[in-house]
């Protein structure tokens, strides 16, 4: 009875160490290995010359560029980069923007004006023509026309007493429709804060070579030129019909066009 009792006794002492010895193998897990790498990059960058301001339109650059880290994949033909270029800030410093941009753009070439270029034809997209013209207050939507706004020309001129049976009138119609203003007097855009500083007494307008003689003639022509503004959700429209009467002997030969008392008229040509 004593000997089973030992046995008993010595076989729980030995599950028990055994279990013992299992738990302790278990708890003590060995730590994770932390590898760290440092080779290179998974995303290849580039440093890219980009705008640190926004810069208005005809202001120079000085100041306003840094190099920006881009991953190559995204960095464009045009843009300027430290690999190619790695003196393009102290190049380009004195460069003047041909259009509005914004802090954090990559530069592009193609936004300034070009070494030896007039400011102004730089801006003009090939075609067009700038064509200067008198206004007031009251002859440009009481001054709240702007740089880049689009108007219409409205001309109103008297009309000849012969053709009307004694005694003049006016007549007004508009001769040219959805015309960009580049500019008025010297300024090409508005003020920071969008307010106009002084009523310009000159808009600058962007013309098509026919556009420009309608509108020489039309000076001629006409007591008074204005321009009605045009809301900025009517500038993709294109103009059907303009005054293309004022000018079109234009290209004929043997004919002379005349302007006699705010009237229009082709006569032959002496040989």
């Amino acid at each position: 009875m004593v000997a089973s009792r030992l046995i008993i006794l010595g076989v729980a002492v030995a599950a028990a160490g055994g279990a013992g010895y299992v738990a302790k193998n278990m708890a003590a897990v060995a730590p994770q290995e932390i590898v760290v790498d440092s080779g290179a990059p998974a995303i290849q960058l580039a440093d890219v010359l980009v705008l640190s301001g926004d810069v208005p339109i005809g202001a120079a650059l000085d100041g306003r560029l840094n190099w920006q880290a881009w991953p190559v994949d995204g960095v464009s033909a045009g843009f300027i980069t430290r690999s190619s270029e790695p003196e393009a800030i102290e190049k380009l410093k004195g460069s003047l923007a041909r259009v509005a941009m914004y802090g954090g753009e990559p530069l592009r070439r193609s936004k300034l004006v070009g070494e030896g270029q007039s400011f102004m034809s730089s801006i003009l997209p090939t075609g067009s023509r700038a064509v200067a013209t008198s206004i007031a207050a009251d002859t440009s939507a009481g001054g709240f026309i702007l740089p880049n706004d689009f108007v219409d020309v409205i001309m109103t001129r008297r009309s000849d007493p012969e053709t009307t049976g004694g005694g003049s009138r006016f007549i007004t119609e508009t001769i040219l429709k959805n015309i960009k203003v580049l500019a008025i007097d010297q300024a090409i855009q508005e003020d920071e804060e969008g307010r106009r500083v002084k009523v310009g007494e000159t808009a600058t307008l962007e013309l098509t070579p026919q556009q420009a003689e309608i509108i020489t003639v039309a000076q001629q022509m006409a007591d008074r030129l204005t321009l009605s503004l045009r809301s900025i959700a009517d500038t993709q429209q294109h103009a059907q019909e303009e005054a293309d009467y004022l000018v079109s002997g234009h290209g004929r030969r043997g004919t002379v066009r005349l302007i006699r008392s705010g009237e229009v008229s082709e006569v032959g040509a002496r040989k």
